[in-house]
């Protein structure tokens, strides 16, 4: 991936607002669990008491309360708060919220206390709610307070609560005793509930609360309302806003993967677009189809992965850790115990099932080269009677891919139920060690369901990431195979300060001492090629099979680079001008005619696009191509499919020379461009040619002696070699290869 990381570049603010967003759509599913641990905790248990800080109560509880405080701290609380005398106008306004305030006074909070505050004096409260509380139900029962106090702890401090008579205002007693005696009092409580965490005194602590309000008047099921309708609010809002941010991730993963894909399939083309001959060799044509298209697709799918899990599931990780150690630090080991169990998981999987991804791109190579040449071939196939043979190729490399999938499909089909089973045995654990802490007191029950949601979550973040892990072995693959293709040094190169041809040069071509070898070849197929085509002239080349007829022309619009020697084209060597500007000036119609799909006059203009139908037409009937397309009722638009596949081979011959015509070069090459054309056509086509090229230079590489009888000069190729160059009358008489070309094709009375 590192090697392609230049096309992420463009895309990285995408990536970074993606990445906020899911920092955002983190924190609201994070902080679900613990809402819904609030419904549980004050909610259910505590009737919607959310704190230890009362919003009202009664003068008598406050003067009670402040009986087991320091009198600064009892001054600070009743600051916080406004006194409130029944038949006031304040008190007006509050009976119908407050109706104790019909018969006693009520302290109403007077202000939104900010935390510093409610830290300081929630702890307090709570505290001397427990010991009033504690009192009034050793109270109202003797027999079960002598049980519970320690009577060592009341002697320290020298009072004894259970030897009061029952129905005695012991609060108006404790108020004559010393501060000292009411702390070691309070101590004594506060011993019986050491063992409660925090959040358990708190909750001890609101339920107190709970029933001051009720002595207040206040409705109980108005309070428990309003807390759950606010709460769940905030959790529908928190959903919706992850949903938005799940939303808008996914289309800005779908964007950026979306324009990475583009960008690389444009930039693999390109790269393609510019490669020589010798490139081709190096990577097949199915091989390139798949990196441009499959390893692309992977590369996609990846992308939008990672975008949306691999930056998402650490900060689920991290932070579901952090928020499950603030419900319960103890049950650490059961979260590292399910986090080491699927580590070992995912590093056997890894092991297994990576190296199976490494060969599935090469057999998917292998089986699109299987198919390309089947359908391609078969016309060949089914002459020759080997449909069998070809279905038995088709059939194995498709076993391959198909055994190498299923058995990376049945590796990850095993690890999903095994995850499962980690991730229950995990919920298991946790509710099996919280209830025994609930029972403890040591926990709340929303508490416990809050460490099990975050502990999931910590489970399914490592389940997203072993997927990545999974997935990025063969996405590597896909990413070093289009590099390659990327990476891949083109032979031919123009040069870093091209040369321009002068306007109206003659474009003749010269073929000096040139000498050419296929690149990983061991001899040389051209060997000391030194001739000129000139303007206005049509030189022929005409060798047997084999004598490097097709290499020569090659050379010159640099299909390869010639070995040793040079190409010259109008006086310039073609390795010192651009390719662009050496092509523009060549009309090259190659031995394999090509025409691609679309229309007939879409096919002619692929070398003008701005010719007239004038223009078209012209060529084609110089290409004798016009009684064929005048045949069809859509004439120009005949619709033409893939390669050509709906025309017979001479008709694409002559639509690829018309193109070439449409193009009117001062160059033009034909290799063996006549063959597929009859005697009768092939001499009408050249006297027109003749007519329509005048001026340009005219190279026709052909085997046929009676398409070069007129030519004004015959190069004759033996073994890569010039063994002749002449007119037909002067080879007949002095090369002895022309002329057992000849006669082996001409009559003695043609050859005259």
């Amino acid at each position: 991936m590192k090697r392609l990381i230049s096309y992420i570049k463009p895309y990285l603010g995408w990536i970074l607002a993606a990445i906020l967003l899911l920092y955002g759509q983190a924190n609201c599913d994070l902080a679900l669990p613990d809402y819904m641990s609030k419904i549980v905790n004050v909610g259910i248990q505590q009737g919607g008491v959310a704190g230890a800080i009362p919003e009202a109560l009664r003068e008598t509880t406050m003067n009670r309360l402040s009986l087991f405080m320091d009198a600064g701290m009892a001054s600070r609380i009743r600051s916080d708060y406004e006194l409130v005398v029944p038949g006031s106008e304040r008190a007006k306004g509050l009976e119908a919220k407050y109706p104790a305030l019909a018969r006693e006074n009520v302290l109403v909070l007077g202000k939104k206390l900010d935390k510093a505050e409610t830290d300081a004096i929630e702890g307090e409260l709570a505290a001397s709610f427990l010991a009033v509380t504690s009192i009034e139900k050793f109270m109202a029962d003797p027999k079960a307070a002598a049980a519970a106090m320690d009577s060592q702890s009341s002697a320290q401090g020298g009072f004894d609560l259970s030897k009061l008579p029952a129905g005695m205002d012991v609060f108006a007693l404790l108020g004559k005793l010393p501060a000292g005696q009411r702390a070691a009092i309070a101590g004594t409580i506060n011993k019986k509930v050491s063992t409660l965490g925090p959040s358990m005194k708190i909750q001890a602590a609101a339920l107190a609360i709970k029933e001051e309000y009720l002595a207040i008047g206040m409705d109980e099921a108005a309070i428990q309302r309003s807390y759950m309708l606010g709460i769940g609010a905030m959790m529908l809002l928190l959903t919706l806003l992850g949903a938005v941010a799940t939303i808008l991730v996914g289309f800005i993963s779908a964007r950026v993967a979306s324009g990475i894909s583009r960008d690389l399939r444009r930039a693999v083309f390109t790269k393609v677009e510019g490669f020589s001959l010798h490139e081709f060799d190096t990577f097949s044509t199915a091989s390139l189809i798949t990196r441009t298209n499959n390893d692309v697709m992977q590369l996609q799918m990846v992308i939008v992965m990672m975008i949306r899990m691999v930056f998402y599931a650490p900060i689920i990780g991290v932070g579901g850790t952090i928020r499950a150690m603030a419900k319960d630090s103890s049950m650490w080991w059961i979260i590292a115990l399910a986090v080491a169990v699927l580590i070992i998981l995912i590093v056997i999987v890894f092991k297994i099932a990576v190296p199976r991804f490494r060969i599935m791109q090469k057999l998917i190579d292998r089986l699109n080269l299987v198919s390309r040449e089947g359908l391609s071939g078969m016309m060949v196939i089914r002459a020759f009677n080997m449909q069998g043979h070809e279905e038995e190729r088709f059939d194995k490399a498709n076993k391959d891919l198909t055994g190498n999938m299923l058995f990376v499909n049945r590796v990850m089909v095993v690890m999903m139920p095994v995850m499962m089973l980690i991730m229950n045995g995990v919920s298991l654990i946790i509710i099996w060690v919280g209830a025994h802490q609930v029972a403890q007191a040591s926990m709340q029950v929303g508490d416990m369901m809050a460490f099990m949601q975050y502990a999931m979550q910590i489970f399914f973040a490592f389940i997203m990431m072993s997927m990545m892990f999974i997935m990025l072995p063969r996405a590597q693959v896909s990413a070093n195979r289009i590099a390659e293709v990327l990476e891949t040094e083109a032979s031919v190169k123009d040069p870093a300060s091209p040369r321009a041809f002068a306007p109206g040069a003659p474009m003749g071509i010269e073929f000096r001492d040139l000498s050419f070898r296929y690149p990983g070849a061991e001899e040389d197929v051209l060997h000391g090629i030194s001739f000129t085509a000139r303007p206005g002239q049509t030189t022929a080349i005409i060798g047997a099979t084999g004598s490097g007829k097709s290499s020569v022309v090659g050379l010159v619009p640099r299909f390869y680079d010639a070995t040793e020697g040079s190409v010259l084209v109008g006086g310039i060597d073609v390795r010192e001008l651009s390719q662009s500007e050496l092509r523009e000036k060549i009309g090259f119609v190659p031995q394999k005619a090509n025409l691609f799909s679309g229309t007939i006059g879409s096919n002619l203009r692929y070398a003008d696009e701005e010719a007239s139908e004038e223009a078209l037409e012209g060529a084609a009937r110089i290409a004798q191509a016009a009684e064929f397309i005048a045949e069809s009722p859509d004439g120009l638009a005949r619709t033409i499919s893939q390669g050509g596949a709906n025309v017979s081979g001479g008709q694409k011959q002559r639509l690829s020379i018309a193109r070439a015509l449409v193009k009117r070069p001062p160059i033009y090459i034909f290799d063996d461009s006549f063959s597929a054309l009859d005697f009768k056509t092939d001499s009408a086509l050249r006297r027109a040619l003749k007519k329509e090229t005048g001026d340009a230079t005219v190279i026709i590489v052909t085997q046929r002696v009676a398409t070069v009888k007129a030519a004004d000069q015959i190069v004759v190729l033996d073994d890569g070699r010039v063994v002749g160059i002449g007119s037909h009358e002067s080879l007949m008489g002095s090369c002895e290869t022309y002329q057992e070309i000849a006669t082996s094709q001409l009559s003695e009375e043609e050859l005259r």
